[in-house]
């Protein structure tokens, strides 16, 4: 295994940032599966990668300040695990209120709807849930379209203050309010309407 193909792994692993999470597909363009499971293997055992859960690998990052490595990203396993069973995700709940900085509550189990089946992952005290919705939900909406939708559902139509409007309106890019405005338009009334005024697309 130690040939071209572990090499290239190895170079993609390097020189991505501290952090990065790695599924198998990540590197469909090098070898065949079978070849790329047995190299992230290797690389694990020599210690160049740590592994979260099966087949799930971080590049660890070092905290300086903590002197200890950091814990994984729930929300970057959770693209990663989409990315390797090609489901679409979006975060909900409570999930997508802490991701969009509108709640501070330590959330005890990470929630994500999809288009796969219902699983659940644990690692440390990290728990993930996959929901299984249809696809009419999340197909053919961006991730961050589906966040602020899930989000608004989360708090519901009398919740949604003008603050919560602006604050989600500081978080959205240029684009991704054009893609929000594009996108959302099969959402809830409501939610659409909200939607229109966080992106500037109606200031009523």
């Amino acid at each position: 295994m130690d040939n071209g193909y572990m090499q290239e792994i190895r170079a993609r692993i390097l020189a991505a940032e501290d952090g990065t999470v790695f599924v198998a597909p990540d590197f469909a363009d090098i070898a065949d599966t079978a070849t790329i499971r047995q190299g992230l293997k290797r690389l694990y055992q020599s210690g160049i990668i740590r592994r979260i859960i099966r087949g799930v690998y971080e590049k660890p990052k070092y905290s300086k300040l903590l002197d200890e490595y950091v814990a994984a990203d729930p929300d970057t396993v959770a693209k990663a695990l989409a990315r390797s069973y090609h489901w679409t995700i979006a975060p909900c709940g409570n999930t997508a209120l802490n991701l969009l900085g509108l709640s501070t509550q330590v959330t005890a189990v990470w929630s994500y709807i999809s288009d796969g089946p219902y699983k659940t992952y644990e690692w440390n005290s990290t728990k993930l849930e996959f929901k299984h919705r249809t696809n009419k939900e999340i197909t053919g909406l961006s991730y961050m379209t589906s966040l602020v939708i899930q989000a608004l559902k989360t708090m519901g139509r009398t919740n949604v203050t003008p603050e919560i409007i602006h604050t989600l309106s500081e978080k959205l890019s240029e684009d991704e309010k054009r893609a929000c405005l594009k996108e959302a338009t099969e959402s809830t009334d409501w939610v659409y309407d909200t939607i229109r005024k966080m992106c500037g697309g109606d200031t009523q």
